[in-house]
C-alpha cells in the first residue's frame, strides 16, 4: 500500500530549507493529537514512523539468494 503523503517544503529567501509542513493525518499518527511533546519525544516518534513504512515496504521486496546479495553489495 503506497499513500503519497503532500509533505511541504518551505524555504528562506535564499532558498534554503528552513521549515517541513506534514499533513495532520500524519502529524496523529505520529503523536496524540493534544499532547505536548518534547522534541525527543517528536524525533522518536519520526523515527518510528519511518522503520515501520521502511519495514512495510520490505514485505513487498521480493528476497535476493547469497550471490544476488553479493553481487548488490559488491554494487
Amino acid at each position: 500500500m503506497e499513500t503519497t503523503l503532500n509533505i511541504e517544503y518551505l524555504t528562506n529567501k535564499d532558498g534554503d530549507v528552513s521549515a517541513v509542513v506534514i499533513p495532520i493525518e500524519l502529524w496523529r499518527q505520529l503523536l496524540l493529537p493534544n499532547e505536548e511533546v518534547s522534541v525527543a519525544q517528536l524525533a522518536g516518534a519520526v523515527e518510528d514512523y519511518c522503520m515501520n513504512k521502511a519495514m512495510d515496504e520490505a514485505v513487498n521486496t521480493p528476497l535476493l539468494n547469497r550471490s544476488q546479495a553479493l553481487a548488490y553489495l559488491e554494487e
